[in-house]
C-alpha cells in the first residue's frame, strides 16, 4: 500500500475533471478540495476538449444520465484515451436499470476505463453475474466477490473496486481488500461519488492503477473510521460535515496505524 500517494496528491494538486451527479457534486467538490486535488466540473460538451486538457484525471458518474451529458462522457473519455489521462468510471445503478447498464457499455466500448469503482451489485452487471440490486444500493447477491471483481476487470481490461463494508480491489491478477471503514459511508449518499472522484485524484499522481485504487480506498475508508472513532455521537448530517474536516487533516501516521488490508 503506497500511502505515501498522499504526500504527493497534496504536493501536486492534480486537476480531477468531474462529469459530475448533480446530487453529490457539492460533496464530490469539497471531499476532493478538502483532500488536497483541485476538482473541476462540467456538464458542457463545448468545452470538452479544453477541460480534459488542463485536467489531470476524469471521473465520470453515471448518477444522473441526460442524452447529452452521454454525449459529453463519451467525448471526454475519448480525448482523455488519446492524452493518455487516467479515467474513472462510476456506474451508478447499472446493476439495476438495463439503460444505464447499456449506456455503461457502450461508453466502454468507446473508450478504456483505467479504473471502475461500483458496489458489488454494479460490478456484478458489468461483468455480466447474477446479483439482485437494488437501486443506487448494492443490493444482495451469493457469488463470490473476489472472483466476481478480478473476472470483471479481466473483462475490460482495468481495474476494479467493488466497494462496501469491505472494499474489493482487482487488476485481474492481483486481489486487495480494506476492511477499514463505518456503517455511515452507507447513511450518506455521497459516500461512494466521493470515492470515485478521489480514485481519480490517486489515479492522477500514480500510474499503477492498483496501487491508486487501493490507496484511495483504504484513505477514504480509514478517514471515515477515524472520525467516528474520535466523535462516536455523530449521525448522518455531522458525519458529512467532520468528513470534509477529517480528509484536510487526515495524516499517514494516522492511516497506517489503523489500517486493516491484505
Amino acid at each position: 500500500m503506497k500511502l505515501d500517494l498522499l504526500a504527493k496528491l497534496r504536493e501536486t494538486n492534480p486537476i480531477v475533471l468531474n462529469a459530475a451527479n448533480f446530487v453529490t457534486v457539492q460533496d464530490v467538490a469539497n471531499g476532493l478540495n478538502a483532500l488536497g486535488a483541485s476538482p473541476i466540473m462540467s456538464k458542457e460538451i463545448a468545452e470538452v476538449e479544453e477541460m480534459v486538457q488542463m485536467a489531470s484525471s476524469i471521473a465520470i458518474n453515471l448518477g444522473t444520465l441526460t442524452k447529452l451529458q452521454i454525449m459529453q462522457m463519451k467525448e471526454m473519455g475519448l480525448l482523455a484515451a488519446q492524452a493518455q489521462k487516467p479515467v474513472v468510471l462510476d456506474p451508478v445503478a447499472v446493476g439495476a436499470v438495463n439503460y444505464r447498464l447499456q449506456t455503461a457499455q457502450k461508453l466502454l466500448e468507446a473508450f478504456p476505463a483505467t479504473i471502475i469503482r461500483g458496489n458489488a451489485g454494479e460490478i456484478a452487471a458489468l461483468g455480466g453475474f447474477a446479483w439482485n440490486a437494488k437501486g443506487i444500493d448494492a443490493g444482495s447477491g451469493s457469488g463470490d466477490l473476489d472472483e466476481i471483481t478480478r473476472k470483471t476487470a479481466q473483462k475490460l481490461h482495468c481495474t476494479i473496486i467493488a466497494s462496501g463494508v469491505t472494499d474489493t480491489i482487482s487488476d485481474s491478477q492481483n486481489i486487495a481488500h480494506v476492511y477499514n471503514g463505518t456503517p455511515l459511508f452507507q447513511a450518506h449518499v455521497g459516500s461512494g461519488d466521493m470515492l470515485s472522484s478521489i480514485v481519480a485524484a490517486f489515479a492522477a499522481v500514480c500510474d499503477n492503477s492498483f496501487e491508486a485504487a487501493q490507496t484511495a480506498c483504504l484513505v477514504f475508508a480509514a478517514t471515515g473510521e477515524l472520525l467516528v472513532n474520535d466523535h462516536p455521537e455523530v449521525g448522518p448530517g455531522t458525519f458529512s460535515m467532520y468528513l470534509m474536516d477529517y480528509l484536510a487533516k487526515i495524516k499517514e501516521t494516522e492511516i497506517t496505524a489503523i489500517a486493516k488490508f491484505d
